[in-house]
């Protein structure tokens, strides 16, 4: 069929609008490629710190001029004081002997009560469920076991912000069954600031080690 100019025109002017109509369709039904491919931003987990002795109020003071022998301040480099490193070292060692002094006729409360002032809350618990239990107790009783405890401070094992692990050589002096003897043990004492005070935060052979911070 041989078509005249006009109905060519009419012709080309239709195929024009179908494929506008058709453009326009494909435009609003195509999918969002900005929504859909993009991954979601990933939220990174935060980790909640374990609740611990709290920090030094201050860092340390540190050494800005030159550093000679005769007026070298160490404790210008730690996190403890000099008067908290005493206090803490007088109480790893006063713990280590009250740990080792019971006797076999005494309330295991009493014994719990000597150390109740030098530890934490949560090694209190531990301390009293270990001297309460019923097959310690009947040992002792039946051997009519009495112990006297001193202790020996040895070195530092380690110093963090919040806590300072000594080694204390507990000695004692045994009686069992009428029979004496001397035990000697090494213990990795763990002191930390417990609120303002400090407090003894842990404690286990020495060999068995530990670890050093506890904030």
């Amino acid at each position: 069929m041989n078509l005249t100019d006009r109905q060519r025109k009419l012709l080309f002017v239709g195929l024009v609008v179908a494929l506008a109509v058709v453009g326009v369709y494909l435009t609003i039904a195509a999918p969002d490629h900005d929504s859909s491919d993009t991954a979601a931003p990933r939220t990174t987990p935060t980790t909640t710190a374990s609740s611990g002795p709290t920090g030094p109020a201050s860092p340390p003071p540190g050494i800005s001029g030159a550093v000679a022998p005769s007026n070298f301040d160490i404790y210008r480099l730690l996190p403890f004081s000099q008067r908290e490193f005493t206090t803490a070292a007088d109480l790893a060692q006063r713990f280590v002997a009250a740990q080792g002094t019971y006797r076999f006729d005494e309330d295991p409360k009493v014994f719990s009560s000597r150390v109740a002032s030098m530890v934490t809350e949560q090694l209190l618990g531990e301390i009293e469920r270990g001297a309460s239990a019923p097959g310690i107790l009947d040992d002792r009783r039946a051997q009519q076991t009495v112990a006297e405890g001193t202790a020996t401070l040895d070195r530092v094992r380690d110093i963090e912000d919040n806590s300072i692990i000594f080694l204390v050589t507990g000695k004692q002096q045994i009686t069992k069954s009428g029979k004496q003897s001397i035990d000697s043990k090494q213990y990795a004492v763990t002191v930390a600031r417990d609120g303002g005070s400090l407090k003894v935060y842990a404690f286990e052979p020495a060999d068995a080690g530990q670890a050093g911070d506890t904030g």
